[in-house]
């Protein structure tokens, strides 16, 4: 599959975007140019339609700085880092809740998913019309669809209502255009992200199907685990229950034995990977743009943001293995042998970005480095059904998932039956489980938690349960984009 991540969408599918004619016998195709369903119809150059969608995930305004603000900066988990005059630009204000409309974070996170929203409607719009086998057209349109809810399911997290976009706009048809730039309820976001998973995981491949040129794409089994977190998200407990049940149970995922081991380049892709962003360190050296450099020991491997927090340092029970796994201390040896430096100006740095000179596939540019990111691991879905079962009053099989989770980590098992408590000790899992992976903030946010433990950073309830609108985009729209409560 990473081979095929660096190419870019060719530049033919602009002449797509609209026909001007309205009559039938107008419309004739002009002979001797070749045509998008033309240019597409061979079975490697349809792959390249929806690469082109994959591609959108490495990019910096994607999966980068602002990712990382938004999502763990901004968040309990972790500090801002760095040097205390280096701002970030806004990660000092992420940090301490004082960002607004204008800030470069929020918009770049508006951009990159809608940009990714947009590729995405325009090869679903080619798709259909190339001549390819209907198996593969079939696979690549489910593809499609889990990109597209995969975006709109960090937009609604992120900014919760916004423009339900799911086809190609006609620049000449004002009534489209005008309608791309109103917000829709997200409801109506989270049942476009509902189809699309639906339709995803029916059609595509089983992750045991792909050849191994293909590892990485999308899988019925992505689909399923994406499905049982927005359920989550939006308390269907029973749906959330049963679709993390069909991935336990379908046999294709298992629990790596050495949690330290998955932020490695030997876990990538492993049994315990749903969905990972492809990254590639070789020559062209197209990786997740400056993800591990912006996070990497300062004055040592990079800029130092995105500090482990002391809460979440002191969240870990005594002889958890994760702990180790998730941060890096001034002065410790890693597991490559590289000795961290002493005197840092950070007490804690982020391990699980890190990436070994040494012992990985490195080719010298710390900016686009050999590190895919992990999106969803099958440890995440056994919380997922620890929590659903337990809101279903099934405390025997939210324990059973749980203490799988539990016992890699090399901790005993949980015996609490009560709801109530059960319920905490499940989110505290989820927290040091998935430490420094992008979910703590929403999490809080969805738990209702969020005022209560990140009062004391800043956060307003009714607020900052999302991020403003980028007020650059409410410009371009003319006013029709409308504002949160900023």
């Amino acid at each position: 599959m990473k081979k095929y991540m660096i190419k870019l969408l060719v530049t033919v599918i602009s002449m797509v975007l609209v026909t001007s004619c309205t009559k039938e016998f107008l419309d004739v195709k002009p002979e001797g140019q070749i045509t998008p369903e033309g240019y597409y119809s061979t079975p490697a150059r349809a792959q390249e339609l929806v690469n082109s969608i994959y591609n959108n995930m490495l990019t910096w305004d994607e999966h980068s700085f602002s990712w990382i603000g938004i999502t763990s900066i901004a968040s309990d988990d972790a500090d801002k880092g760095s040097s205390a005059g280096d701002t970030g630009a806004d990660k000092d204000k992420l940090d301490n809740f004082t960002y607004g409309p204008t800030d470069i974070s929020v918009n770049e996170i508006w951009v990159a998913n809608f940009r990714g929203i947009s590729r995405t409607n325009l090869a679903l719009d080619i798709l259909p019309k190339i001549a390819v086998e209907s198996k593969l057209k079939n696979r690549l349109k489910g593809e499609a669809r889990f990109l597209r809810a995969y975006f709109y399911w960090n937009l609604v997290r992120t900014y919760g209502d916004v423009p339900l976009i799911n086809s190609v706009i006609d620049p000449t048809n004002s009534v489209q255009v005008d309608q791309a730039m109103i917000r829709a309820p997200k409801q109506q976001i989270y049942d476009l992200i509902v189809s699309d998973l639906l339709y995803a995981k029916d059609s595509l491949y089983n992750k045991g199907q792909y050849e191994n040129a293909d590892l990485g794409r999308a899988t019925s089994g992505a689909a399923k685990g994406l499905l049982a977190k927005v359920y989550l998200y939006q308390k269907n407990w029973q749906a959330s229950f049963d679709m993390a049940a069909q991935v336990i149970n379908s046999g294709e995922y298992a629990l790596v034995d050495d949690y330290s081991t998955i932020w490695r380049e030997i876990g990538e892709n492993s049994s315990e990977s749903l969905f990972e962003v492809q990254a590639v360190g070789g020559p062209i050296a197209l990786g997740v743009q400056q993800y591990s450099l912006v996070q990497g020991v300062r004055g040592q491997f990079g800029w130092g943001f995105n500090s482990p927090s002391e809460s979440l340092n002191n969240a870990y029970e005594e002889n958890d293995l994760r702990r180790e796994a998730t941060m890096i201390y001034p002065g410790e040896v890693l597991w490559d042998d590289v000795v961290i430096l002493d005197n840092l100006p950070n007490p804690r740095y982020n391990q699980k970005a890190y990436v070994s000179r040494s012992q990985e596939t490195f080719n010298g540019n710390d900016e686009q480095s050999n590190k895919n990111l992990r999106v969803l691991r099958y440890a995440e879905v056994l919380l997922i059904h620890a929590e659903a079962a337990n809101e279903l009053g099934n405390a025997t099989s939210a324990l059973q998932s749980l203490n799988l989770v539990r016992q890699r980590a090399g901790l005993t098992d949980i015996s609490v039956t009560d709801q109530s408590q059960l319920r905490q000790l499940i989110w505290h899992e989820r927290r040091v489980e998935l430490g420094m992976e992008h979910d703590r903030f929403f999490d809080l946010v969805r738990q209702g938690r969020a005022a209560e433990v990140m009062g004391p950073l800043g956060f307003i309830a009714g607020k900052h349960e999302v991020f403003p609108v980028p007020q650059s985009q409410i410009d371009i729209s003319g006013g029709l984009l409308t504002q949160n409560n900023y």
